[in-house]
């Protein structure tokens, strides 16, 4: 293990606590209001339209940030989905849960989806 992957980098330390503080943060290019690529956009709105409430970081603020989320998922894209502090994965595995269903269904599980 690498001195990177401990919680004494203090990228990685704000990341986990990040992750721990928001029951749903998604890493991503841009603000939740201003996507910077395709992907986040996508992953913003899948979030919007099942209704979640979730926090947006920029990984695009700071180079270590942009780097270090991925070592500290060892996911190497952006953006990247964490539900109560697990991760869920990048653009690709949200719209194919969102797609088959799963993504909705994890929500519902965590109590994360507005009530009807």
């Amino acid at each position: 293990m690498t001195d990177a992957a401990t919680t004494t980098d203090p990228v990685h330390a704000f990341i986990a606590k990040s992750v721990a503080e928001h029951p749903v943060i998604l890493f991503m290019k841009g603000v939740p209001e201003q996507p910077q690529c395709g992907f986040s956009a996508t992953s913003v709105q899948i979030l919007d339209h099942l209704g979640v409430d979730f926090v947006g970081v920029d990984v695009l603020q700071n180079e270590a940030l942009r780097q270090g989320i991925k070592s500290f998922s060892d996911w190497p894209t952006i953006p990247q989905l964490y539900v109560k502090g697990e991760f869920v994965g990048g653009c690709d595995i949200i719209r194919e849960m969102f797609q088959s269903g799963e993504l909705k269904g994890l929500m519902a599980e965590q109590g994360l989806l507005p009530e009807a």
